[in-house]
């Protein structure tokens, strides 16, 4: 199978989970709606548009491959909210802001924790299927030209490094396209790449041998000669069903964890 591959890196990043309240917290490693949201902004497709949309999120099967998880960052906000008038309803911060400026004396004081992973880098790999409505040499020539700004969950994340996206033909499974990705180091060295991450980054990053994958669609599409029997199969809500409406649904995917030698 076809696999394109590109890293996601910055200082910090947010993989939403499901938020409740005033908790926002974070995955470790990047969510499906996350790197479609990203695809989707380098595409130029609009957040309103539910039929692209739709076909972007049913279209593709993902991957990832955790190099460093980074270190979990908490941030405390504040945030002044208008008060309610009958049964109008604010529906984005920006209409707090425009719409109910001249009420925000009377309203009060939202508080909230939001999380971040700084210093995490991913290796994320996209599979086409059958009714893909773009074909991942379109996705890499879009990262590598975004229409749009590109961000790491939120918009004040933004990437910190290239994407260095690679398009691998005719791979046997997602690990055989981990292992052939051709690292770019992230920091100079001064020295040429060997295709592996450089020793610099793995200091700075904590990048050791180990490996922590994620893989959506059937246990041996990640490998055919690994044992799986050890892999994990749970579920995550981070499908996305509606970018207008902002809705997820749950899906499946595979764990797999990977000691260094």
């Amino acid at each position: 199978m076809d696999i394109l591959l590109f890293r996601l890196y910055g200082p910090m990043a947010s993989w939403g989970e499901i938020a409740v309240g005033e908790s926002r917290h974070t995955a470790n490693y990047p969510s499906k709606s996350a790197v479609l949201g990203l695809i989707g902004a380098a595409l130029g497709i609009e957040r309103d548009d539910e039929v692209i949309q739709s076909r972007l999120q049913q279209g593709y099967a993902l991957a990832v491959e955790v190099l460093s998880a980074g270190q979990l960052l908490r941030d405390y906000h504040t945030a002044q909210v208008p008060d309610s008038v009958g049964k109008f309803t604010y529906r984005t911060r920006r209409d707090e802001l425009v719409l109910g400026k001249e009420r925000i004396r009377l309203g009060g004081t939202i508080l909230s924790s939001r999380e971040y992973r700084s210093d995490a880098l991913a290796l994320v790999a996209v599979r086409a299927l059958a009714d893909a409505p773009f074909s991942l040499g379109q996705i890499r020539e879009k990262l590598l030209r975004p229409v749009f700004h590109l961000y790491l969950g939120r918009k004040s994340c933004p990437l910190a490094a290239p994407l260095h996206p690679q398009l691998l033909i005719d791979q046997a499974s997602f690990l055989a396209a981990f292992k052939a990705y051709r690292h770019q180091s992230l920091l100079p060295t001064g020295q040429s790449s060997d295709g592996q991450p450089s020793e610099r980054d793995c200091y700075w990053l904590g990048i050791s041998g180990e490996r922590h994958y994620f893989w959506e669609g059937a246990p041996e599409d990640f490998s055919d000669s690994l044992d799986l029997t050890r892999r994990q199969t749970r579920i995550r809500h981070d499908q996305p069903l509606s970018r207008k409406r902002w809705q997820f649904v749950p899906r499946q995917e595979h764990y797999f964890y990977q000691a260094g030698e």
